[in-house]
């Protein structure tokens, strides 16, 4: 029997146009899609939408792969780094030249990491780096309320404005 394919290519289920609706079984294409997307940077409304379920559907068969969403971008970098390292290996030059421009890639993303890491470490080492509990943080916002505003002396505690 031949299979009815849709508009872009997707088969239709034999099920289309008939009453109730049978469960979704997951596909190792699907979730290879939904790690690629991931990768991406995706939001569960658009993966719901490239493999043509509800975002609800997504949440509960692709669980597992939602959980590792930071990582897959880290994993598709790699296998690309493995496959430029594969062709170059096998003498291509081209691919020579793309692996050389994505280890500069990586390591200027190193680089402006470890310096946003140092700025911040430089940022939080004066007293503003003592942990304060939420009583202390409290008291220490209520003696400063209004220090950088308009508003002026007129929020802090004890400081009264004469009337003229």
């Amino acid at each position: 029997m031949d299979t009815i394919l849709d508009l872009f290519g997707h088969p239709v289920p034999a099920w289309r146009g008939k009453r109730g609706r049978p469960p979704y079984e997951p596909t190792e294409a699907d979730r290879n899609k939904i790690k690629l997307l991931l990768a991406l940077g995706w939001s569960i409304e658009r993966l719901a939408n490239g493999i043509g379920v509800s975002p609800a559907t997504v949440k509960r068969y692709f669980r597992a792969e939602l959980k590792e969403r930071y990582a897959m971008r880290d994993r598709l970098d790699a296998r690309r780094f493995e496959i430029a390292m594969e062709h170059a290996n096998a003498g291509n030059v081209a691919a020579l030249k793309e692996l050389g421009k994505m280890i500069e890639r990586s390591d200027m993303m190193d680089a402006d990491r470890n310096m946003r890491d140092a700025q911040r470490d430089r940022a939080t080492t004066g007293k503003a780096a003592e942990k304060l509990g939420k009583k202390a943080a409290q008291k220490h916002a209520a003696k400063t309320a209004g220090a950088d505003s308009e508003w002026g002396s007129d929020l802090l505690p004890g400081v009264h404005r004469s009337v003229q």
